[in-house]
């Protein structure tokens, strides 16, 4: 009796040796990648900053798709604008789930719409988005973008060398201008500080290896709170950002109760909820995530553009030459000059192309077994979207490294001569299939007024060593870690091009005025004491 009881044990101890031995190894039929350990796969090699570097460079080993194991999960590693196309464009009802993350659920209640898996909720939370962010409802905005991007020009013009908080408070007002009817006049408005404290917790907690991985090991979803401090970390941002959104969603309840709506979206979210079907709690999420990624794209993008014009001097000579041919000294450029204007075109597609904001997009995730070039990517798949190896792939782009805006001038996607660019769309830097940014008219208008403004307004040279008397070469690769990204605070040397050009910025921002003031109902007292002597040089 004993004898067979311990062979069953064997039997058994044997059974579960194959199947650990299994884990981690690449299953008959899917891309190719790295060599994989037992249990780990190649979890033991991912890469815990900067990760689309080493991505990129497996891609010049493994090809356009390639597959790395993560313990028993696979992810797909997509490269190429082709695999982008026909494997998450073309079947985006099967590829645009989101991976499973036990942190950002616990963050968000599930409710973060660009982290959310692929449900109703989700479908509610994306309806919601796309009917009050259509380019119809975006012109309505334009007024108070352009104040806002006039407010930019004239902070830097009075204060060049905080350029760098001073564009993060523009597009995080902008964005809460539009959203909710209550701009943020100063980087330390109460509004911004608390929203740039949640993000900067919550990128934290985000973070590849912060915590432990709760998604592979889900037993840890066990640990009491009291010993887990992802929980008590999940739990402390939940409670920050809940009170920053649905306080500003309760300002624009009050107004539409009230009828002194300013027209911001936020107002229509209130008036539509039970439509979207939505509960109080999802309409506050579907604007505070609204306002989070177009606070964090649009501030990394004009800092990128900085750092660029300030290592590449030639491409800010040439955009200035064309600004001055096409607009003059006489007046700030307005919207409609941009299709006049090829060469600055060309900048903003540069700036993308060189330093994407998300240099591996947000992961998509499979629902169904999906196949792309011979191989298999199974259900339940990671796909990355690698887009720092799409656009600094040296086969389609020649010295990638290089800031070069005329290379879009001599081709469409500034592909090389001989590349096959059939595959490229110029809306790639903001998403692919049914994930795709809704927002991303709305951050077009800012990425284009504020490129012109700065270009006409500024010059832009690097930093001087107080010591040496030396300029300080430009950093052009120390970047923020994290999904998002964007430059680490640089030192650089802005300076108005000439006495007129700062008397026009001075004028324009006393003409916003007006625009401003229906957003100004709200204000604290600090920022109305702000407000009221900034502008007492106007008075």
């Amino acid at each position: 009796m004993i004898g067979t009881v311990l062979i069953g044990f064997a039997f058994v101890a044997l059974w579960l040796a194959i199947r650990m031995a299994r884990i981690g190894r690449r299953e008959k039929g899917i891309p190719p990648g790295p060599p994989t350990l037992p249990v780990l796969g190649n979890l033991h090699m991912f890469p815990k900053e900067h990760a689309h570097l080493r991505l990129s460079e497996w891609a010049k080993v493994y090809g356009d798709i390639y597959s790395l194991k993560l313990g028993p999960g696979t992810a797909i590693i997509v490269s190429s604008a082709a695999a982008v196309k026909n494997l998450l464009d073309k079947h985006s009802g099967t590829t645009s789930d989101r991976p499973a993350s036990h942190m950002a659920d616990d963050i968000a209640d599930g409710l973060n719409m660009v982290m959310t898996r692929y449900s109703d909720t989700w479908r509610a939370l994306r309806k919601t988005a796309h009917a009050i962010l259509t380019p119809q409802q975006t012109a309505k905005h334009l007024p108070i973008q352009k104040a806002e991007a006039i407010q930019l020009s004239y902070d830097i013009l009075k204060d060049p060398k905080g350029f760098f908080n001073h564009i993060k408070r523009y597009s995080n007002s902008v964005i809460v201008s539009v959203l909710y009817g209550k701009r943020c006049p100063r980087y330390e408005s109460e509004t911004t500080t608390a929203f740039f404290h949640a993000m900067h917790l919550n990128q934290q907690a985000m973070a590849i290896g912060r915590y432990p991985p709760v998604d592979l090991l889900p037993i840890l979803n066990y640990v009491p709170a009291r010993w887990a401090p992802w929980k008590i970390a999940a739990a402390r941002i939940n409670r920050l950002q809940k009170k920053l959104y649905l306080g500003l969603l309760a300002e624009c309840e009050e107004r539409v109760e009230k009828g002194t709506e300013t027209g911001c979206y936020m107002e229509e979210v209130v008036r539509r909820r039970e439509e979207f079907g939505l509960t109080r709690v999802m309409a506050g999420y579907v604007g505070g995530v609204t306002m989070e990624g177009a606070s964090d794209t649009t501030s990394f993008f004009l800092q990128s553009l900085i750092l660029a014009f300030c290592a590449f001097p030639e491409a800010q000579r040439k955009a200035q030459e064309e600004i001055d041919r096409v607009v003059g000294k006489d007046r700030m450029p307005n919207l409609d000059d941009f299709v006049d204007l090829p060469y600055i075109q060309a900048v903003v597609k540069e700036t993308h192309r060189f330093r994407p904001v998300a240099p591996l997009a947000v992961p998509h995730a499979s629902i169904a077994d999906e196949e792309y070039g011979g191989y298999l990517v199974p259900a339940g798949s990671t796909i990355f979207v690698n887009l720092w190896g799409i656009f600094h792939n040296e086969e389609f782009f020649e010295r990638p490294e290089v800031f070069e805006p005329d290379r879009f001038i001599r081709s469409e996607f500034g592909t090389k001569p001989g590349a096959d660019d059939s595959d490229f769309r110029h809306t790639l830097p903001f998403g692919c299939g049914r994930r795709i940014c809704p927002g991303m008219n709305l951050a077009n208008n800012s990425l284009m007024l504020n490129s012109m403004n700065l270009i006409w307004a500024f010059n832009f040279s690097p930093a001087i060593d107080a010591q040496t008397g030396q300029p300080i070469p430009p950093d052009t690769t120390d970047y923020l870690k994290g999904m998002l990204t964007g430059p680490n605070p640089f030192q650089c040397t802005i300076t108005p091009r000439s006495e007129q050009r700062a008397e026009q910025i001075e004028h324009a921002f006393a003409d916003a005025v007006h625009t401003f003031l229906p957003f100004e109902q709200r204000l604290d007292e600090a920022d109305r004491a702000y407000v009221k002597e900034q502008r007492a040089a106007f008075a």
